[in-house]
């Protein structure tokens, strides 16, 4: 196994979010652990406690991941900087609004999916031609304990855009597979990140309410951390996961298991 500071020693990666809670931590984990790593946000500058601002081999791109050509170009000037990528992270997403089916707009709809499902998308395309030039290649995506479950939460969107990025992973396992490109998603739960404890605040009967209707419901009982998603996402990007693709890594405080 590899030493911890050297796991990704020589590799390049992009994560998206990067400036999000869990992508910040990912960023970091990264860069300690040896890459070259692209945080991307939609933030004109990044956050002034982003890793990006105390790791040399931290680096930040302003890019709407929902628009092609600006996707196309990051790339370029990512293979450009610092090389092709060869770890790409597709951490980026929103929760969307406390409604039900009946209660959501076409507005509502096409934005999530626009930034969840399009965004992931996008990226992979896009990041896909460098890593099959390479031979080599490591992709995950973010899916959520919500994508394999129903529940009250009001988000019936957010379950749809999960369940949609959890397909698409196994899908591009398989496709990319003979490229030697892996593709594995992660399955958080309950977080403790500001976007959660926004989430949490818009949630029917406030936060208490939150808390008894999901954190409650982790066998655990209490929320993870990002630094706890950080770790499972250098395992499936370094070569510790050489034999893994297409893999569904629940890092849920055992919510799934019930």
């Amino acid at each position: 196994m590899t030493p911890s500071g050297e796991k990704l020693k020589g590799s390049v990666a992009v994560v998206t979010g990067g400036e999000g809670g869990i992508g910040s931590a990912i960023v970091g984990l990264f860069a300690d652990s040896g890459a070259t790593v692209v945080s991307v946000d939609a933030l004109s500058e990044p956050r002034a406690d982003s890793p990006v601002r105390r790791h040399a081999g931290a680096h930040y791109e302003n890019v709407d991941i929902t628009h092609e050509a600006a996707v196309a170009r990051l790339f370029q000037q990512v293979r450009s900087a610092h090389g092709p990528v060869d770890i790409l992270v597709n951490c980026a997403g929103i929760v969307g609004p406390a409604k039900q089916a009946h209660e959501l707009d076409e507005a509502e709809f096409d934005l999530l999916f626009q930034v969840n499902v399009k965004g992931t998308w996008l990226v992979t395309k896009h990041a896909l031609p460098q890593m099959m030039a390479l031979g080599r290649g490591s992709i995950v995506n973010f899916s959520s304990i919500a994508g394999v479950v129903g529940g009250t939460s009001a988000q019936a969107l957010y379950h749809a855009s999960k369940g949609a990025i959890r397909a698409m992973s196994k899908a591009d396992a398989v496709a990319y597979a003979p490229h030697g490109i892996r593709v594995n998603a992660v399955f958080p739960g309950s977080i403790d990140t500001p976007m959660s404890r926004e989430t949490a605040a818009k949630f029917p009967g406030g936060a208490e309410a939150h808390s008894a209707a999901i954190i409650g419901k982790h066998p655990l009982g209490r929320r993870g951390t990002p630094a706890e998603i950080a770790a499972g996402v250098l395992y499936l990007a370094s070569s510790d996961a050489s034999f893994v693709t297409g893999a569904e890594l629940a890092i849920d405080g055992g919510y799934t298991a019930q």
